[in-house]
Parts: structure tokens; C-alpha cells; sequence
């Protein structure tokens, strides 16, 4: 995303209109044949010197021919621009949206493939996240492990967002499904002047889900809901933890992400999946969706320009074709 406020693109609304331009060369075309035209039918005169003459004192004014020519080509290219109704694309700061932050602090989360571990890098990227919404953005966060076991309700006070984040500690399972529906109910009940606002769900976790209902499903009720969610599959393939009860087992147990699962969740919400192996790397996903999801493409008209232009430029080209030419262009 662009700064706010600073235009991201220029785009067309009826982009056919833009095939006028070839009416340019056409144009160029129809100028040269007629200066061929002329020379056909020019007449031998003896009088050399006499001409070499009159051919100096011309020359002075010579640009003058093509300045007409040069300023309705100009207001043909305006014009054409004017039809195919062109726009900017700026991006503005979305005004009462709001965002739930779903975060696994289960036991695979203290990882260290991820520096200094998985929870710590997460709570970092959360921090900048929030550094990168602005202040009309309401955040809530929906903290789990074997149960989602702390939900806050969307607010614009950023600060309880932060504590709730940053007192996680790792360890249990991971219900993915379970902490999705309470934060997808969390928001339905967010309502304000009767209405529910815009909305959108920042799923971060490192594994599988081991408990709880069917994720996937949940998502799909989230894009009934118009809630995207945006997932974040973080840690390594080969990533290990210490095993709790190293009487039973190996000494240690792999605590892969589950990609597969995050991508398919937000497939199904309509967001987008993103996968971080490092705590650089989450860092700059989590920015990238602070500015995404703190503000929103616009669309502005900027077609009366254009339309100005153009009636400027041929009014021009008509008035200086009469007085150096006699005629018009």
C-alpha cells in the first residue's frame, strides 16, 4: 500500500474511449497528403532570386504552421483522455472499521526457530501492528490455546489491545476453530447506530489444530459474515520443542506450522494467507497488514481536467490557424 492520501495509480472507467488516440497519426496523415497535394500543383517561376526572397522572409514565421496542427492534436489527445473518464487511486484511512486479532499462545509457540521464541517474535509484529493502525481503528484480540481463553471487544483504546497481547504465555493445545467463532461473534455483537461495522480477523498461529471444531468451517461462516480473515502461519518445518514428560516419548517434539490449514481458512473467508519463517519476515507482514487494513482505496474523477484541457487546446489551435492561416487548422 502507498501512503495515505498519495495517489497509487491512474486507472480508466471506459478505457475503449482510449482508441480515440488514433485518431492522432490519422490526423498527421491527412496533413501530410494535403502538403503533397500542394506541391503537385505548384508553378514553375523563373524569378529565382525573387523567391529565394520571399522564401527568407517566410521562414521567420514558419513555426507558426505547425503551431495550430500541434495544439489540436494536443486537444484530440485530451479529449480522448476525457472519455475513457480518468481516475486516481488514493488511499484513505478507513474510518470505524473494525479488526479482531486472534494469536495462539499454545505450548509449540515457545520455538526458538524464530527469534528469540515464536511468542516473543509475535508479540513484537502485534506491537508494530497496532503502531501502524490508525487511531479511528477499533482493535479487539481473542487469545488461545486449548480453549480461546480471553477476548476483547473491539476498542479504539489500542493500549488494552497491547496488555492483553503482550501476557501471553505459551502453553496447551490449539483450538483454532473454537477462538475463531468467538471472535467472529465477538464482532457481530460490535454494532454501532444499529449497524455492524466493517470487519476483519488477523488469525497468527505456528501448528495444527488439535482440539475444537473444524476451522475451515468457521471461516466459511466468516465470509457470510463479510469478515476476511488474514492468517499467519508462523516457524519452520523442523522446528522442536522440549517434550513436558520426557519419561514418555523423545526428549523433544517437532511443532511444524500448518500452512496447508491457515491458507485454506482464509481461502474460505476471502482473506489472505501469509507465511513467516522468521521474526524479520513477520514483522514486515504484520506492517503490510497494519497499513492494508488501516486504509482503503479510493477512487476521484479527475475527467473535468482533462475535458478543460482539451477545450482550451482547440480553442487555441482555432484561434491561431485564423490569424496565421485564415483559416482553420
Amino acid at each position: 500500500m502507498s501512503a495515505v492520501g498519495v495517489p497509487l495509480a491512474i486507472s480508466f472507467g471506459n478505457p475503449l474511449f482510449l482508441l480515440a488516440l488514433l485518431l492522432i497519426p490519422l490526423v498527421l496523415l491527412v496533413q501530410r497528403a494535403a502538403r503533397r497535394r500542394t506541391r503537385v500543383y505548384a508553378v514553375r517561376f523563373t524569378a529565382v532570386p525573387t523567391l529565394r526572397a520571399a522564401a527568407a522572409a517566410g521562414s521567420a514565421a514558419a513555426w507558426r504552421r505547425w503551431v495550430p496542427l500541434t495544439l489540436l492534436l494536443a486537444a484530440i489527445a485530451a479529449l480522448a483522455l476525457a472519455l475513457a473518464k480518468p481516475q486516481r487511486t488514493v488511499a484513505v484511512p478507513v474510518e470505524q472499521a473494525s479488526i479482531m486479532m486472534v494469536t495462539d499462545h499454545s505450548r509449540s509457540m515457545i520455538a526458538t526457530d524464530v527469534k528469540p521464541s515464536r511468542l516473543a517474535a509475535a508479540k513484537q509484529a502485534a506491537n508494530l501492528f497496532l503502531d501502524k493502525l490508525p487511531g479511528t481503528i477499533r482493535v479487539g484480540v481473542t487469545t488461545f490455546s486449548d480453549v480461546p481463553d480471553g477476548t476483547l471487544a473491539p476498542s479504539a483504546d489500542h493500549d488494552q489491545a497491547r496488555a492483553m497481547i503482550n501476557a501471553q504465555v505459551a502453553n496447551g493445545g490449539t483450538d483454532t476453530g473454537d477462538a475463531l467463532a468467538v471472535a467472529l461473534q465477538t464482532l457481530a455483537n460490535d454494532r454501532r447506530n444499529g449497524r455492524t461495522a466493517p470487519a476483519a480477523i488477523i488469525l497468527l498461529s505456528d501448528g495444527a489444530t488439535t482440539t475444537g471444531r473444524d476451522p475451515v468451517a468457521v471461516a466459511a461462516q466468516a465470509k457470510a459474515a463479510r469478515t476476511p480473515i488474514y492468517t499467519v502461519a508462523l516457524g519452520t518445518a523442523d522446528a522442536t520443542i522440549p517434550n513436558p514428560d520426557p519419561g514418555f516419548g523423545p526428549p523433544s517434539l517437532q511443532v511444524p506450522p500448518d500452512p496447508e490449514l491457515l491458507k485454506q481458512i482464509a481461502d474460505a473467508s476471502g482473506g489472505q494467507a501469509f507465511t513467516a519463517q522468521d521474526d524479520n519476515q513477520l514483522s514486515s507482514i504484520y506492517k503490510a497488514l497494519g497499513s492494508q487494513l488501516g486504509t482503503r482505496d479510493t477512487h476521484h474523477q479527475v475527467t473535468i481536467a482533462f475535458v478543460i484541457a482539451g477545450l482550451v487546446l482547440l480553442l487555441g489551435a482555432a484561434a491561431g490557424s485564423l490569424r496565421w492561416n485564415g483559416r482553420f487548422p
